[in-house]
């Protein structure tokens, strides 16, 4: 990976930790680099729950065309109509970030607002945290919230194994991750 380099100062995700705090929601007006559209037979219930249950804001809306939703930069979804909702969620999934302090808190709304609308938390061999959560569209959405690294865990070492290292502290390679 000596190609790469850090560029973090791009990303609105702060650093892992357990005290992390996350960015209030961004409600700029910005050329979005990507963003989700999402079909939904009940805009109003589907707003209801991206925004109580998932923490994003209605930037936006155009009544009876789209609601653009926000949490953080670069966090976008758009709400359309739709004559009706999957009988089920697709297998792909859409990915948001969250810090740690923010996992329980999701899962505790999503539950209130659908009780069977979430698995997990879970931890990943990439160290992150990850609620899924199917929304009332049938979408497949993963909170993702990395995890302190320790250079001692089992992530680190899986990490290492797949050519992931941590850039060396002082060293020639403090740039590249």
């Amino acid at each position: 990976m000596s190609d790469y380099y850090n560029a973090f100062e791009m990303s609105p995700v702060p650093a892992a930790g357990p005290d992390a705090v996350p960015p209030e929601p961004f409600r700029g007006i910005y050329a979005m680099p990507a963003f989700a559209t999402i079909p939904t037979s009940d805009l109003a219930a589907s707003v209801d729950f991206w925004t109580r249950g998932l923490g994003f804001v209605e930037l936006f809306s155009i009544p009876g065309s789209v609601v653009h939703l926000r949490r953080w930069a670069f966090q976008d979804v758009l709400l359309v109509p739709a004559a009706g909702d999957p009988e089920q969620a697709p297998a792909m999934s859409l990915s948001f970030a969250c810090v740690l302090g923010q996992v329980d808190s999701v899962v505790e709304a999503c539950r209130a607002l659908r009780p069977n609308s979430v698995d997990g938390p879970r931890d990943t061999p990439w160290n992150t945290r990850d609620v899924t959560v199917i929304t009332p569209e049938n979408a497949r959405i993963v909170m993702t919230a990395a995890k302190p690294f320790d250079p001692e865990s089992e992530e680190a070492r899986y990490l290492a194994a797949v050519g992931i290292t941590p850039p060396a502290v002082g060293g020639d390679n403090e740039e590249h991750a």
